[in-house]
């Protein structure tokens, strides 16, 4: 693992600080390492939440180093447009409930990982943008996928198209954001909701996870009330479910097992 992703276990939380200062800023390197950590997240059956957050105090992160595109290079462009997509995308598919504690500013390649996250907790000095297209580029790493998702096409297309940035405040009224905290408060909130869902079976989070994010391949009604169907027959082959239901009839608290 890169020095510049930073990993720590609390309990069933695993935190990931993207720690590249002053800005935090992602390189081939740290995203590869926040692939990789990932990957092995999902193999520790003891991790049931992951929180993502930046070193310091001002940035969560601005994105990629514009340096890296300076010289037109295609072939480093598209390097680093796959090193994008398969970070984020392994962050999206992380197995149990992935946080992002926005702690400032969260730009271009900064945000669309706090996009890749389940939920959003921002600190109310921070400000988000996907400003992309001011220098000649475009969002690769999933902006333009899932932030229409979160806001609606007329802010993306505001945020994406004109350039707009935002503060905490208005991300949160938008929908980009669950939850505004005061500054320095973000890490913590995030905490205690990765406290929360270590309170759940992450046999079950799991596939309630699938469900939801399904709804945004286009399944019609019946078959998101099919595969519902089929999850929730699946459970009854793991040892949550008996964990789970007798744990509640003996008035006890549950021993998740992750199996």
């Amino acid at each position: 693992m890169s020095e510049l992703i930073q990993l720590e276990k609390r309990g069933h939380t695993a935190i990931i600080t993207i720690n590249n200062p002053p800005a935090n800023t992602w390189t081939k390197a740290s995203l590869k390492a926040l692939e990789e950590t990932i990957e092995a997240l999902n193999a520790d059956r003891n991790i049931f939440a992951l929180v993502v957050t930046g070193q310091g105090e001002k940035f969560f992160s601005a994105g990629a180093d514009l340096k890296a595109f300076a010289d037109g290079d295609i072939g480093n462009a598209s390097v680093m447009a796959q090193a994008f997509g398969q970070a984020f995308d392994a962050l999206v598919r992380f197995r149990g409930v992935s946080i992002a504690a926005v702690n400032g500013y969260a730009m271009g390649g900064g945000l669309e990982c706090a996009l890749a996250c389940d939920i959003r907790i921002a600190e109310e000095h921070a400000q988000m943008a996907l400003p992309e297209a001011t220098v000649g580029l475009l969002p690769c790493a999933g902006g333009t996928q899932n932030l229409p998702w979160l806001v609606g096409e007329g802010w993306a297309k505001r945020m994406i198209l004109c350039g707009e940035r935002i503060k905490a405040d208005k991300a949160l009224s938008i929908g980009l954001m669950e939850e505004v905290v005061p500054q320095g408060a973000a890490l913590d909130k995030a905490l205690e909701l990765a406290e929360m869902a270590g309170k759940q079976s992450p046999s079950s989070v799991a596939r309630c996870k699938t469900l939801v994010m399904s709804a945004r391949d286009g399944r019609s009604h019946d078959d998101g009330w099919r595969m519902e169907r089929e999850l929730f027959i699946e459970l009854f082959s793991t040892e949550d479910q008996r964990e789970g239901v007798n744990a509640f009839l003996e008035k006890r608290t549950p021993e998740w097992k992750n199996r």
